[in-house]
């Protein structure tokens, strides 16, 4: 009788997983981006930017100042057509709206009005 109910709850746990979906979305890695001046959009004092974006829609942020982590958090991302969404949830900093584009140099993530968001490392 344990055998059988052994071989039922093995069964029912076989059959109740679900393929993960595999997304090679071409956003997944590292992204960084030089801040020229002191400040940024979120008027954080950083002079390095970085995103991780990893499989499932999600990544980290970190803020650099001369080469030292100085803010770091989690952020969602989302694609809609050609559009990313990169969202922070639980900060008061703003949704970025980034396209990416291919360049001589590299590829780069643009922000909707145009400005360079993060190059691909």
């Amino acid at each position: 009788m344990k055998y059988l109910l052994s071989c039922l709850v093995l069964l029912v746990v076989a059959t109740s997983c679900s393929k993960i979906e595999e997304n090679n979305d071409p956003i997944i890695g590292i992204w960084q981006h030089t801040v020229k001046t002191a400040t940024n959009t979120n008027k954080m004092v950083v002079d390095n930017e970085e995103w991780i974006f990893n499989d499932v829609y999600l990544g980290r942020f970190h803020g650099y100042k001369n080469g030292q982590v100085v803010y770091l958090t989690d952020f969602n991302w989302s694609v809609n057509g050609s559009i990313y969404t990169v969202s922070y949830p639980g900060t008061d900093f703003p949704d970025d709206f980034v396209e990416m584009q291919k360049t001589d140099e590299g590829v780069l993530l643009i922000r909707t009005e145009g400005k360079i968001f993060a190059e691909k490392q």
